[in-house]
């Protein structure tokens, strides 16, 4: 059987492990058709909205959805959104992007994979909770959300994440994680995410720890095509309500591509383009290019092996000075002034600013190079995600205004940086898609997947289909009944 689609019990002693160490940490597993439509299917309950959203406590797993509110604690019927018009984005259509820092404990919604990842090993009893470490390669986020979930369970983790991430990750893993040597600093930054893989393959040689590769779990993708797309056709539906507007595109950076599922979902039921951005500085899809970036949270040098790349229209390229850039453009005070006094930004989506990141500020240049290049209208919608908020990047700030600016950001310099990076945005580094150029960047993951990770040919194929995509929703109702059973148990 694959690893991480398990769909029975494998290991019968492990499992029980597991049912007796969880039930004496009192938690119950919410199922993913409850994170999928928590409105309608979670009730109200009363302990859950006096638990701060930031503490190591099982029932923040019940808030591990897209429907938590701006307190992070409230349920609301429509995910949380910014709507940024032709003011901010120079463009008519409109972007809209779905807020990942409304999730708990680490405010990104990389927690829901993390969930999504670990939930068929430990309903399967391939992951025993009280004598494995999960082991949560990523370049930042994904071993934050993974530590989270873990420690709910009162299991053990490592995370692995490049040495050059933000600072704001380190400190955050350190509050979370008892023992530092749980923490592995691989060499690099963003793009060396060969490093991270090289480091799992070492860990991987002690029994004790399971490696949950977010590139390669599938439970990442199956995950974020059953409670993150539907997230975001309810924020287009709520949008809709006059039924005049068009679902055009879902953009945003790959990643280890599981968010990028809920584009196959809205794809497959409004019609959308899906469109992979990539920083120009390590144009992997664009070019079969390397290099060094700093648009954290997106890794690439590969592609995944859970991107459904047969099915993606547009590879979008976008530097890394764009969301340095915009960074300080949407937090500094000279910044926010400039887009209130000269482009007319209203305090409304201002305020909103603070909840954008590195990569969704990349992911809303690549949007707006997509509606360049679609030449959409005042009709059309961009759909995108903002996987956390800019609290994550207050060093990155300094960092980049030293870079950039020696130092004085002020009005002059905002207005560089909205002409470079939003007004200035085109459609260079930017494809539509051939099937010959799907097949290049499919095949490109061979070297990664069959050579280095030991992926056999015929599972790595079998990818090309769509079939095979649509196939793996066939498990959410399958794990969600092993969640019901393991609970009851």
């Amino acid at each position: 059987m694959t690893p991480g689609l398990e769909d029975t019990i494998i290991d019968r002693d492990a499992y029980q492990r597991n049912v007796d160490h969880l039930h004496k940490r009192d938690v119950v597993l919410p199922k993913i058709s409850e994170l999928a439509d928590p409105v309608n299917r979670l009730k109200a309950d009363p302990t859950l909205q006096k638990t701060d959203a930031d503490a190591a406590d099982a029932r923040n797993l019940w808030r591990v959805h897209w429907h938590n509110g701006e307190d992070r604690k409230s349920l609301v019927d429509v995910p949380q959104h910014l709507v940024l018009g032709e003011e901010l984005t120079g463009v008519k259509a409109k972007i809209v992007v779905a807020l990942g820092n409304r999730f708990p404990m680490i405010g990104c919604h990389k927690v829901l994979a993390a969930y999504g990842c670990l939930i068929p090993r430990l309903m399967s009893g391939v992951f025993d909770a009280t004598r494995h470490r999960a082991v949560w390669p990523s370049t930042g986020n994904y071993c934050r959300g993974g530590v989270a979930i873990a420690n709910l369970l009162g299991c053990r983790s490592v995370a692995v994440l490049p040495e050059g991430m933000s600072q704001e990750r380190f400190d955050w893993l350190n509050a979370w994680l008892a023992d530092p040597a749980d923490i592995y600093r691989t060499p690099g930054t963003e793009s060396n995410v060969k490093e991270i893989y090289d480091a799992c393959h070492d860990l991987a040689q002690s029994p004790e720890n399971v490696i949950l590769n977010q590139f390669a779990e599938y439970g990442n993708y199956i995950i974020h095509r059953s409670v993150t797309g539907p997230a975001l056709e309810r924020i287009f539906q709520h949008l809709d309500q006059s039924g005049n507007l068009n679902m055009r595109g879902f953009v945003a950076a790959t990643g280890s591509a599981g968010t990028f599922a809920a584009g196959d979902h809205l794809k497959a039921s409004l019609g959308a383009d899906i469109g992979a951005i990539e920083a120009i500085e390590c144009p992997t899809m664009l070019y079969n290019g390397y290099g060094e970036h700093n648009i954290q949270g997106i890794g690439d040098k590969h592609v995944p092996l859970i991107h459904n790349v047969m099915n993606t229209d547009f590879a979008i390229g976008v530097s890394d000075r764009a969301s340095d850039g915009l960074n300080l453009l949407f937090n500094a005070d000279a910044g926010r002034q400039y887009l209130v006094d000269y482009r007319g930004v209203g305090a409304q989506v201002i305020a909103g600013l603070g909840d954008l990141g590195l990569s969704s500020l990349a992911n809303i240049v690549g949007a707006i190079k997509y509606a360049k290049y679609m030449a959409l209208t005042e009709n059309d919608v961009v759909m995108t995600v903002a996987t956390d908020g800019a609290d994550m990047y207050q060093t990155e700030m300094a960092l980049a205004e030293s870079k950039y600016f020696a130092d004085n950001f002020d009005t002059v310099r905002a207005a560089e940086t909205y002409g470079r990076s939003i007004l200035g945005a085109t459609s260079d580094h930017l494809i539509e898609m051939t099937r010959i150029d799907r097949q290049r960047i499919f095949n490109l993951g061979y070297y990664t997947w069959v050579e280095q990770q030991d992926i056999s040919v015929g599972d790595f194929d079998r990818r090309r289909q769509q079939s095979f995509w649509d196939g793996l929703l066939d498990l959410a109702p399958v794990w969600d009944d092993m969640i019901e059973r393991f609970n009851n148990a």
